[in-house]
């Protein structure tokens, strides 16, 4: 059957070790893009002299977008550190902002840190076989506390966007450090409510 993104029933092949689609291209996020996410940036400035890894990649599939629809894809976050905190991905909001999201774990440790704008917060593990559902209004991010790529496969309201700057400019209230071989939820000591100083 031919595929068709957004008309008719179509399917997309993803390896369940690597997270990788062989028939489409992941967007990648290397060190030096996404060095100022870290509570430590100067660290990954030193890191960066010697070496600029690849922190995380995904897939942003070309679908339609209409409401009813559903984007899908997977996200693979690498192993490493920066300063004793995880690699992680940036972490978004959504753009409409009662947005749901589910994660299914493939491969590897993980958590995902969860925030409302009010402050509420969650920390969820993640492992393979166990899925984890964001509720809408949260903010997320997938951080990595293992030693191999943390794979998940993600799905969503296509026409929800993603909302970037918010945490970007502020961050998240917590933060996933490793402290004696163990990831540790602690306060973000650069978080500033409404932005400014944060992250």
């Amino acid at each position: 059957m031919k595929e068709i993104l957004g008309g008719a029933g179509f399917g997309l092949d993803f390896d369940l070790v690597t997270g990788l689609c062989p028939r489409k291209a992941s967007t990648k996020r290397y060190l030096s893009g996404v060095k100022s996410i870290f509570l430590h940036p100067e660290q990954a400035e030193e890191r960066l002299k010697k070496e600029d890894p690849l922190v995380y990649e995904f897939y942003e599939l070309e679908m339609i977008q209409d409401p009813g629809d559903l984007a899908f894809g997977t996200s693979i976050v690498h192993p490493g550190r920066v300063g004793g905190e995880y690699f992680m991905t940036k972490g978004h909001f959504h753009s409409v902002l009662a947005t749901a999201e589910v994660y299914l774990c493939l491969r590897g440790k993980g958590m995902m840190m969860m925030e409302s704008p009010e402050g509420d917060w969650d920390c969820q593990e993640l492992y393979p076989g166990r899925a984890v559902y964001v509720p809408k209004r949260l903010a997320h991010r997938s951080i990595n506390v293992g030693e191999e790529p943390l794979v998940t496969f993600f799905t969503f309201r296509a026409e929800a966007g993603h909302d970037y700057g918010t945490i970007e400019r502020q961050g998240f209230r917590k933060l996933v450090m490793e402290r004696g071989g163990r990831p540790e939820v602690v306060d973000n000591p650069r978080w500033k409510d409404g932005g400014g100083d944060g992250l």
